[in-house]
């Protein structure tokens, strides 16, 4: 079967798309009493776009979104801290890919296997853009 193109209007030839896949993390997550104590299993992916020209142009890594710096301020972040919500450290980890200026859009989804009985995992998924971000 034949790959079709879509027309060059369509297409964005710089903007790179990054995929962190089922990054396993153990933390505190939770607001029952076992999970205050105990570390749990969570699973993280993240989807971040950002302008590639110079790193296609240049092949070096400065010109680059450093995927492996960004993975590990996420993992820092997350095993070094407690929280009562999985929305609350969805919004942390995708503030922190954020925080890259380089990043243009993010969407993180953050799994708790076994949160609930019968199913393998709760998620949410949260994104941002830099588009339409406000400030002040």
């Amino acid at each position: 079967m034949p790959l079709h193109a879509l027309d060059d209007q369509h297409l964005d030839h710089d903007l790179a798309t990054i995929r962190i896949k089922n990054l396993r993390l153990r933390t505190h997550i939770g607001i029952k009493e076992d999970e205050i104590k105990n570390r749990q299993d969570v699973v993280i992916n993240a989807t971040i776009r950002y302008r590639a020209a110079r790193a296609v142009q240049f092949n070096h890594i400065d010109q680059a979104l450093n995927y492996r710096t960004i993975t590990k301020h996420v993992i820092a972040h997350v095993e070094g801290h407690r929280f009562l919500l999985l929305e609350r450290m969805t919004r942390e980890v995708l503030d922190i890919i954020m925080s890259y200026e380089q990043v243009l859009t993010a969407q993180v989804e953050i799994d708790k296997p076994h949160a609930l009985r019968f199913a393998d995992s709760v998620s949410i998924t949260l994104s941002d853009t830099r588009e339409t971000r406000h400030t002040g």
